[in-house]
């Protein structure tokens, strides 16, 4: 016997985690080298192992798994390659705090080697869960291929990566100012810093000019740099300062001389004119430096305290050194004014804290030569951003992008492949650790203490996973990847990091599309974070409504780079529509006679075929084709729409419905056509939602009498010329329309469902034959007690209420539609409400102590609801008149 016991009532909790791991089970997510397929590759971007999945990582994964499963059901072997990232701040940031809770230790206290045992032991036991999460939300991953950052492979294709930019002169180090975080005492590429506009001061000073009674004038906002002050710089251009040009300052509080330097970078129409130069603490200053030979005097510790450069202020934090300096210069006639200033200012990315420019010996990139091919590729077509428009942020970084800083001042992490002899200062870098100095032949060694930036790393992640550095079949096969999937707000630093490295590793840009999606905020258009308390876990979400609901929701309404509300009203829209299929689906399949459509063919049923069996098998031919096109154009949101839309209103709403007197017939040829009709639409149609809500449509698919195994292995549906009926579609929107418009005036009537009546049809010469073919569908669906089609509306009674559409006009006598004794006694009543209501607001509005006392705002308010009492009643007056008119005559 076919198995049709789908549960009466949808409840995925039933389902989703047994159907996760029979796919599991049955390795629907393994991909292998197959030369007869065309591989299509996604690399998943892969999430810190110390967070748990959140709503970005909810709409990245199913807009990935969306695509991933449309490629496999188009019979590419597709290789979603899934990982965790070691994330070397967030990390370590997190290890420590727990070895200072639980042990009240720093990690200096128990060492490098016993630190970095506990780092793995976090990632052992806290790196699995965000992907056990991963898995409930249905990601079709090749698990069997997980890759980790610091796994033996990419570790080895990070010191390849280093070694050979080192070779190529590509990286050096050298001391420039970098962005340190006091916070996570480590330095930050620029990339890692979020600029915040904030509001300040600009602190106006004096600095004395030597051996004279005139004075400078300095505004900055940060006056506790002044400390580190080697020069004033003035334009060479400026009229103003051109006799000081060469002689030098006192250094308030700190006494010292120091020069008046002449430089085009400063701005004459900026402040004075005038500018402090602290090389070891601004990157511009730092530049003016180098050009003019200044030393650089470092005044602050690497916690963001004053240093011992700092003379009295020594120890103090940089904002109450501040406070105190501010103070002293105030005392001694040094401070000219403070004035409010608004300026942007930057914050580590991962703690939020106020970075601190500071000169600091790091290791960098050179970026310039690396930059230019990731810009050709772009340029070239050979990288495609969708949508276009991040193509300008993409040029305009990368053409003026900086020296990467890739040093962190971390344990946890790739260590840099570097080592000093301590004997001859010699940097040797190499792939391996060197026995002994090639220049000196010392023994005497010792590795870098840093790590590189977890970018470093992730920039190889398309093809390190694959077997890079080694040229294995994986990499032939399934590289370049085909598109990555990212949110805009990684663009920097992960995107183009990957596009450059790509190509210098390999030759080959790694992606052709970069698929850009926004981000998912809250209902009222905010960023979802920890401080607002307005995150939205998609693991409850997906606990109370399932992850179907949950995916159809973030894919619902979404457009490539556009942010998207959340709203839990949509989920439950989204849970309403599945409930919607499986009602319909729970229908079908009750009524399907196994020894009738057990092996029908189309060609069994092509005569009987009734206008509404071609209609819908062509109108899902449409959908066939549009949806096609808007998944192979990143088009989700709109594609799925398209499905909403077809199962929810026309094979639902109206096929199901217009079909129901055949099935329940006595014609065995006709239940057929519309029992093979029912069934290959909603087979069709289950592989069209299949990318979007892949468990509910794999639980109704094994019902099905016509499949084989898993609708995940299934064929996606092909547009076929023979299915698109133009004519039928036609006809039946003729109908519908005609229905539709009986429906309407039934609802203006207020004529319950169950009262049927007479419908009279007067259509055009060129409409008959439809108006004909389709009268059974006015009785089904326009409640019909009869359906009498005309020539011309002589015999139409003149109280018959009245609507038209294209080519047939429709009436309804109007005592088939009331009954005039029991809507008279309605609208008494109604007038009796009114009449009462319309007493209550006049009392109020003749009240002199409301109209005096009662805010403007209320008493408008009773003004507005007596003008609408006044309408209705008037209305229900009309129609009284009208109604007792007609019963009397």
């Amino acid at each position: 016997m076919l198995e049709k016991n789908l549960a009466k009532t949808y409840n995925p909790k039933d389902f989703e985690e047994r159907i996760y791991a029979q796919w599991m089970e049955n390795g629907y997510f393994s991909a292998n080298v197959n030369e007869n397929k065309k591989a299509f590759t996604i690399m998943l971007p892969p999430p810190n192992i110390t967070g748990q999945l959140h709503m970005g990582h909810a709409l990245d994964h199913t807009l990935q798994d969306i695509l991933i499963r449309f490629k496999r059901m188009q019979g590419f072997e597709t290789l979603w390659q899934p990982g965790t990232d070691h994330a070397s701040i967030a990390t370590e940031v997190k290890v420590v705090e727990h070895i200072q809770k639980e042990e009240g230790k720093s990690k200096y206290e128990i060492g490098r080697e016993e630190f970095l045992k506990r780092a793995w032991a976090w990632r052992d036991e806290y790196g699995r869960r965000i992907v056990d999460q991963m898995k409930k939300l249905g990601d079709s991953c090749d698990w069997d291929k997980e890759r980790f950052t610091m796994d033996e492979g990419c570790s080895e294709a990070v010191t390849e990566f280093f070694v050979r930019l080192y070779n190529d002169g590509h990286i050096y180090r050298g001391n420039r100012i970098i962005n340190w975080c006091p916070d996570c005492k480590t330095s930050l590429s620029d990339a890692e810093v979020e600029h915040e506009e904030k509001n300040g001061n600009l602190y106006h000073m004096k600095y004395p000019i030597k051996d004279s009674k005139e004075f400078i004038e300095i505004a900055t906002t940060r006056p506790e740099t002044m400390l580190g002050d080697t020069a004033v710089a003035v334009n060479p251009n400026d009229e103003r300062y051109k006799h000081l040009i060469g002689k030098s300052v006192i250094l308030p509080i700190v006494e010292r001389e120091i020069p008046i330097v002449a430089d085009d970078y400063v701005d004459m129409e900026f402040g004075s004119g005038a500018v402090k130069i602290t090389p070891a603490h601004d990157p511009n200053d730092f530049e003016i430096a180098q050009r003019h030979n200044l030393p650089s005097i470092n005044v602050m510790n690497e916690d963001g305290t004053m240093n011992e450069n700092s003379g009295k202020y020594e120890g103090l934090d940089r904002y109450e050194c501040r406070k105190v300096l501010v103070k002293d210069l105030e005392d001694l006639g040094y401070l000219i004014k403070i004035k409010d200033h608004t300026h942007n200012v930057g914050h580590c990315y991962r703690c939020n804290t106020i970075v601190e420019p500071r000169l600091s010996k790091q290791w960098f990139v050179k970026m310039d030569e690396l930059a230019k091919p990731a810009i050709k590729a772009l340029e070239n077509g050979d990288l495609k951003l969708v949508p276009e428009r991040f193509n300008k942020i993409y040029l305009n970084w990368l053409e003026n992008i900086k020296d990467w800083c890739i040093s962190r001042q971390l344990w946890w992490g790739h260590r840099i492949p570097a080592y000093y002899c301590l004997e001859c200062e010699e940097t040797i870098v190499s792939k391996n650790e060197p026995k002994n100095c090639p220049k000196c032949s010392s023994t005497n060694l010792k590795q870098d203490e840093d790590v590189l930036d977890t970018w470093f790393s992730s920039a190889l992640w398309p093809f390190s996973t694959l077997g890079w550095p080694n040229n294995t079949k994986e990499l032939d096969y399934f590289y370049p990847t085909d598109v990555l999937v990212t949110g805009y707000d990684i663009i920097f630093f992960w995107v183009i990091r990957m596009v450059f490295a790509g190509i210098y590793c390999t030759g080959k840009v790694p992606f052709k599309y970069v698929f850009i999606h926004g981000l998912v905020r809250d209902s009222q258009g905010r960023k979802m974070s920890k401080s607002l308390g307005n995150g939205i876990d998609p693991l409850e979400i997906i606990e109370n409504y399932g992850a179907d609901a949950l995916r159809f929701t973030l894919a619902t309404g979404n457009s490539p780079g556009n942010d998207m509300r959340f709203y839990i009203e949509r989920v439950e829209a989204s849970r309403n529509f599945a409930n919607k299929l499986w009602n319909a689906s729970r229908f079908v399949l009750m009524n399907v006679d196994e020894e009738l459509i057990k092996s029908v063919q189309r060609k069994d049923v092509e005569n009987h075929l009734t206008l509404a069996d071609k209609w819908i098998i062509s109108r899902m031919n449409n959908l066939v084709k549009e949806m096609t096109e808007n998944m192979e154009k990143f088009e989700l949101g709109i594609g799925v729409q398209k499905i909403y839309d077809f199962i929810w209103s026309e094979y639902c709403d109206w096929y199901i419905e217009m079909v129901k007197p055949r099935l329940y017939g006595q014609d065995i040829d006709t239940k057929k056509s519309a029992l093979y009709t029912l069934i290959y639409v909603l087979e069709n149609v289950l592989k069209l939602l299949h990318p979007f809500m892949p468990f509910i449509t794999e639980e109704i698919y094994k019902y099905l009498p016509t499949v084989n195994e898993s609708i995940m292995i299934s064929s996606w549906p092909k547009y076929k010329l023979e299915d698109e009926m133009k004519n039928e579609e036609e006809k039946m929107n003729l109908l519908m329309e005609a229905i539709r418009s009986i429906r309407n005036i039934r609802a203006e009537m207020n004529v319950p469902p169950s009262k049927k009546a007479k419908i009279m049809l007067v259509p055009s010469n060129e409409k008959l034959s439809t108006v004909q073919e389709g009268k059974e569908y006015f009785q089904t669906l326009a409640s019909a007690s009869f359906v009498e089609i005309l020539e011309n509306n002589s015999k139409v009674p003149e109280d018959a209420m009245s609507a038209v559409v294209e080519g047939l006009e429709i009436y309804i006598p109007l005592d088939e539609l009331v009954d005039f004794e029991k809507e008279i006694q309605r609208l008494e009543k109604e007038m009796e409400k009114i009449e009462s209501e319309l007493k209550r607001v006049n009392g109020k509005l003749s009240n002199k102590g409301f109209l005096d006392k009662a805010p403007e705002k209320l008493v408008q308010e009773e003004k507005a609801k007596k003008e609408k009492y006044e309408e209705m009643k008037k209305s229900v007056l009309e129609r009284l008149q009208n109604l007792k008119s007609k019963l009397n005559s």
